[in-house]
């Protein structure tokens, strides 16, 4: 279990990883056209998109795993890049509780 713990440390200081939103319109067409775009791209990221479309949520999910949002942001489509919203993810322990106070100041 330690040797895992330390392999996923090793990890994240390489990569990180980042949520990409990518929202589309909510009309039939709009739809269409966003999820052949990502199938016709052929990546293996954009082919495995998940969809809430069927929910109501006209948006697409993907996870990547890059060095930076900029890496992230060129995986998504032209077409779909100034309207997506990237977020960059952090798995936390109970030790890192006490770090988090620097991300709340204000």
């Amino acid at each position: 279990m330690v040797i895992h713990n330390n392999l996923i440390k090793e990890r994240d200081q390489i990569m990180k990883r980042f949520l990409i939103e990518v929202p589309h319109g909510a009309d039939k067409e709009s739809c269409d056209e966003a999820i052949l775009v990502f199938l016709q791209t052929g990546s293996h990221f954009l082919t495995h998109a998940e969809w809430g479309c069927q929910d109501g949520e006209h948006k697409a999910w993907i996870i990547v795993e890059v060095e930076n949002k900029e890496e992230a942001r060129l995986i998504i489509p032209p077409l779909y890049r100034s309207t997506a919203k990237i977020i960059q993810l952090t798995t936390y322990t109970a030790k890192d509780i006490l770090d988090t106070e620097k991300y709340h100041q204000g």
